[in-house]
């Protein structure tokens, strides 16, 4: 979600919010939208509810024709309505839903609600406030449909996710040898082993010969690791459910989950390849490409959420406030207190979060980094932020100017800036 509070204060003459005569507030829903429009002293000139139909979007074209130089502010940053917003060449700008609910209140302090209502305290929260919201550009094709499998393959995984515990919690039910003999149900050979042995029944009927041709055929076979798991399932009736009910009825969902994972395994497989070959043919690919750490799966999330579009972030803090890597200072007289930031694009924020991680293996400075902030008391999670929030400075810079990541000029600027982590290294 695109944040207002952050002001953005970027230089963009041709397009800049002073040229604009007319505010709009957009309240969405899903089968039906309603438009305000405010002049630049506030006065109400259109209040327009309309179908999510060919009709209907046609009748907004037609209804906004008078106002050419019309900016509108949303409650979302994504979607139908946005992209369709943008197409009609309007300037879009989102908005917060905490921010919303306090504009909200601000016009109606009773706590009604109406959606002519909320378009209306868009319109004009844009009017009075909008100068120092950042403005959502549409970015180009390629960047668009990256970052859609991006986000789509993180859900896919989520949900990958969700099964994977039912799968665990039914086995726990009435199969504690699969769960002692694969540790790992995100594996595939977990699940193609509960489909070829349902039941511990099963298993023992099978045999050692069965077994062994299990492990050959999934790739498994490792000689201490195949002992360790032949003794298991040599045992496993002992251990199973007491109750013939309990076993039929969760062997049962146990395969229905291993099928589904199966298949979604399946699909997933396809979104690496697309992905794959679309941030192969950006434009930004040796820049995000060259992150360490970040590798085929990271990379590809970062550039797509960063986009194409340089003049979204004009410095390094919008877009850590952006990832949500900056944290939050509250003061209050002498008092003053830090908080993790929530209003931020969480998606961003796990994705550097995940990077800033993997990037201890593949650099020094980054673990000695990570190092000193544990140190000093910080959690796994918060020492992750803070490198997090460097590599984010880097990042940057190297998006700027478009160049790929070089560790022996990063090191160089450290020394010449007498950077602490230097001091710290090995």
């Amino acid at each position: 979600m695109q944040q207002p509070s952050e002001p953005m204060n970027a230089s963009d003459p041709a397009g800049s919010f002073s040229q604009l005569t007319h505010f709009g507030g957009f309240d969405w829903a899903k089968d039906h939208h309603n438009l305000a429009v405010v002049d630049s002293a506030g006065e109400v000139l259109l209040e327009l509810e309309f179908p999510d139909t060919a009709e209907g979007w046609a009748k907004l074209r037609e209804k906004i024709q008078p106002y050419p130089r019309l900016g509108v502010a949303i409650e979302t940053s994504s979607g139908p309505a946005v992209e369709r917003l943008l197409d009609l060449g309007l300037r879009v700008f989102p908005l917060n839903p905490k921010a919303a609910e306090r504009y909200r209140d601000r016009k109606a302090p009773s706590g009604v609600k109406s959606d002519p209502l909320d378009g209306w305290a868009f319109a004009d929260a844009l009017r009075t406030d909008g100068r120092d919201w950042r403005e959502l550009r549409p970015q180009d094709p390629l960047t668009t449909e990256l970052r859609l499998l991006c986000r789509d393959e993180i859900h896919l995984i989520e949900q990958r996710t969700a099964l994977v515990h039912q799968f665990g919690a039914a086995l726990h039910e009435y199969y504690p040898a699969a769960l002692e003999a694969f540790d790992d149900l995100t594996s595939s050979s977990a699940w193609e082993f509960v489909l070829a042995f349902p039941t511990p029944a099963a298993l023992a009927a099978a045999g050692k010969r069965k077994w062994e041709k299990f492990f050959h055929v999934h790739k498994l076979y490792r000689p201490e690791m195949a002992e360790k798991r032949i003794d298991i399932f040599s045992r496993a009736t002992q251990f199973a459910s007491p109750n013939p009910a309990v076993i039929r009825a969760k062997s049962v969902l146990a395969c229905a989950l291993a099928r589904q994972l199966r298949t979604l395994e399946t699909e997933l497989e396809k979104y690496r390849r697309l992905i794959t070959e679309l941030f192969n043919q950006h434009p930004d690919h040796d820049c995000f490409g060259s992150l360490p750490g970040a590798g085929e799966k990271i990379a590809p999330r970062l550039l797509a959420e960063l986009g194409s579009d340089r003049r979204v972030f004009d410095s390094p803090q919008a877009l850590q406030c952006y990832a949500g890597t900056a944290p939050v200072t509250r003061k209050s007289g002498k008092q003053r207190f830090t908080f993790l930031r929530r209003g931020c694009n969480k998606l961003l924020r796990s994705t550097v979060h995940l990077w800033a991680n993997l990037s201890r293996a593949n650099c020094v400075w980054a673990e000695v980094y990570y190092q000193h902030k544990k140190a000093q008391g910080l959690s796994h999670a918060a020492a992750l932020r803070c490198l997090g929030q460097r590599w984010l400075k880097i990042l940057w810079k190297m998006w700027q100017e478009n160049r790929a990541y070089n560790e022996t000029k990063h090191l160089k600027n450290q020394l010449a800036h007498g950077s602490w982590v230097v001091a710290l290294m090995p």
